[in-house]
This record gives C-alpha cells, sequence and structure tokens, in this order.
C-alpha cells in the first residue's frame, strides 16, 4: 500500500490536477502507476507523517490526480 503524503483526505482532494506525494512501501516492487487506480493511507502512529488517519483511491492520469474516493 502506498502513503500519501498529506495532513487529509481533504488535503489530497484539493491537489486535484497536481502530481501525487506518496510513498512506495513495498518490498515486492513499485506500486505506483502513471495511470490508473491506487490504493494508499496516511498512517501517522506508523510513519513519521503528521495529520489525520485516512485511506484513500486516487485516480491518475497521466501521473496527475483526477479523482480521489
Amino acid at each position: 500500500m502506498l502513503i500519501f503524503n498529506y495532513n487529509s483526505k481533504k488535503e489530497l482532494k484539493a491537489n486535484i490536477g497536481k502530481k501525487l506525494n506518496f510513498t512506495e512501501t513495498s518490498v515486492f516492487g513499485n506500486e505506483y502507476k502513471s495511470n490508473g487506480v491506487l490504493v494508499g493511507s496516511n498512517r501517522p502512529h506508523l510513519t513519521s507523517n503528521s495529520g489525520r488517519e485516512f485511506f484513500a483511491e486516487v485516480t491518475l492520469k497521466n501521473n496527475l490526480i483526477v479523482k480521489v474516493n
């Protein structure tokens, strides 16, 4: 699962149209893809990220965020 480097899901949604700020966590290879749906979270108690805990599905097109669920 990717770690989204945003303080809240609201902040992530405010970045629609921009590149995704994320951290790869998989030891089996990169999960990031420039087109498609990515699943990730912000887990501040497990990482050094600040903010709220949230999970999200992010749709990307040409490396830009087009939708956040």
